[in-house]
């Protein structure tokens, strides 16, 4: 059973970008999509002055922006995840010493 599609997706008025995806992606490729067309259109609109390719790589910096502080977050969450597992190790053990 075919598990990938094709879709075609268009960001900024330019031409439509083919993909080949799994089946179960396309809802977040859309989101995606929408998501950076919306940010162009209002900063398209907020800030005239700048070209299409300019406002673009605005967008491209913001989503990466957000990427990144994403990664970051996660990376403490690991962190604090590791923490807690190694004092519930720790308080375990003592207690299994204890009843020894």
């Amino acid at each position: 059973m075919e598990h990938k599609q094709n879709i075609s997706i268009r960001i900024a008025g330019t031409a439509p970008i083919p993909m080949r995806i799994n089946r179960d992606d396309e809802e977040v490729m859309r989101i995606a999509e929408r998501s950076v067309n919306d940010l162009f259109k209002t900063w398209s609109a907020k800030f005239r002055d700048k070209s299409a390719e300019d406002v673009l790589a605005m967008v491209a910096f913001r989503f990466a922006e957000l990427y990144f502080n994403q990664q970051v977050a996660a990376s403490q969450v690991d962190d604090t995840l590791k923490q807690i597992e190694e004092m519930l190790d720790s308080r375990l053990s003592q207690a299994v010493d204890k009843s020894i």
